[in-house]
């Protein structure tokens, strides 16, 4: 009689990518656990280790995260040159050296190049690994997906309480510290990330292979791709979900509404704990192109109830306040689940296999312009008063309808015909 499967085996073996995939998602709850305990206390280590200015302080943050900017393309055309494994090895060990430098000096401008130099492989983190998981995972790539930003998440609450934890002792020694084991994590997961074997890249076409005789295309550039780059721009305008959770509601709280202060924490909480719940489930729902790019409706939705939610907010007492939050949270983490889940599948279908990685590199501005001028957006639709909610609410759902309407032909061209082709026909997604 043969023994039943152990249960987390068998939850084990439904991860997409087998050995690899799951080593992966290890480097990502370690790679993220090490920023939590850096993440939090930066500006706070430039204040009180480095001994700089609130203004230098908000000027080395601004160039360094300006300057990260150009991270995402640059190892987008370096994974499509080199192997995906090395380059993000190397890209953890450019930012493990980057961070480990700003021990060394207390000089305004060499910890603003430092933290530049750190910013550009940070950037690229996210975009190599959504390359390795379409390598890797194929057509599972948004459920696998989903499961890394579950871990990611996971990471973030425990490097969160870490840091926590260390500051709450008062002691300015602390800073020095949680960047270290930062430092030390990126060596960790180096290590990790080299034990994974290459996964397969997508055919690229040469002049041999070509059984006409006449030369290979040359490779599709996304610079050049106006479909492509309309898609990245709208989508950098559905990623101000982000920034409107984490920077814009706990100064929401503070300036416009009668919600006490610790409520701020308490819906970050909220927020994570709804990513870690629903990401995996919800990643169904676009596991296919048509099926990513119907989200897209009710993304729009949900943008409408948050604005309108926090408009509300400000709007009657504590009580309303409280509640409005709590619904404006609620809404745009969903947002925040179902856009992922969408950009996930859409960026990686609309990407020619002959350049995922150079496609996929410009896609990641979106994210990047995102956490650099959404600050400064959601600033300015706070001093503009409630009102002002809606209007971005309705901004967002403009650009959902655009997207929607513009990769229509990308998404649902019909594919030959098995009489005209002497291979398989595949869809999109595939």
């Amino acid at each position: 009689m043969s023994r039943p499967t152990p249960w987390h085996r068998t939850a084990l073996d439904r991860i997409p990518g087998g050995r690899d995939g799951r080593r992966m998602l290890i480097v990502s709850i370690i790679d993220k656990t090490g920023t939590g305990l850096w993440a939090g206390c930066t500006a706070l280590y430039f204040t009180y280790v480095s001994g700089l200015g609130l203004g230098q302080v908000g000027l080395l943050m601004t160039v360094s995260g300006g300057v990260g900017i150009a991270g995402a393309p640059l190892a987008g055309r370096l994974a499509d040159r080199y192997p995906l494994v090395r380059v993000i090895a190397g890209t953890q060990l450019m930012r493990g050296a980057a961070l480990l430098a700003l021990l060394t000096t207390d000089n305004f401008l060499l910890l603003t190049l430092y933290s530049a130099l750190g910013a550009l492989p940070d950037r690229a983190g996210s975009v190599l690994i959504k390359l390795y998981a379409a390598r890797l995972a194929g057509p599972e790539r948004v459920r696998y997906q989903a499961i890394q930003r579950t871990t990611v998440n996971i990471g973030w609450s425990i490097g969160g309480l870490g840091a926590a934890a260390a500051l709450a002792t008062g002691s300015v020694h602390a800073y020095p510290v949680l960047l270290v084991g930062n430092v030390l994590s990126y060596g960790v997961i180096a290590a990790l990330t080299l034990r994974c074997a290459e996964p397969p890249a997508p055919a690229r076409p040469t002049p041999a292979e070509d059984i006409t005789g006449a030369p290979a295309p040359r490779r599709a550039n996304p610079w050049r791709d106006r479909t492509f780059l309309g898609y990245t721009a709208t989508d950098a305008a559905l990623y101000l979900d982000d920034t409107i959770l984490q920077v814009a509601v706990p100064l929401w709280i503070v300036h416009a509404t009668a919600a006490p202060v610790g409520l701020a924490p308490l819906l970050l909480v909220l927020n994570t704990v709804l990513v870690v719940l629903f990401q995996v489930p919800l990643a169904r729902f676009g596991a296919s192109t048509p099926a990513a790019r119907r989200l897209l409706i009710p993304l729009s939705g949900l943008f409408v109830v948050g604005t309108l939610a926090l408009a509300a907010s400000a709007a009657g007492g504590r009580a309303l306040a409280i509640s409005a939050l709590v619904v404006a949270v609620i809404a745009l983490t969903f947002a925040e689940i179902i856009h992922a889940t969408a950009s996930w599948e859409l960026s990686v279908a609309l990407a020619p296999a002959d350049a995922q990685g150079t496609y996929l590199g410009v896609h990641g501005l979106a994210q990047s312009t995102q956490r650099f001028a959404g600050p400064l957006l959601v600033t300015a639709v706070m001093t503009a008063g409630p009102l002002a909610w809606p209007v971005l609410g309705l901004a967002l759902v403009g650009a959902g309808a655009a997207q929607h309407r513009l990769i229509r032909d990308r998404v649902t061209r019909p594919e030959p015909t098995p009489a005209s082709l002497s291979v398989p026909t595949a869809t999109v997604s595939e």
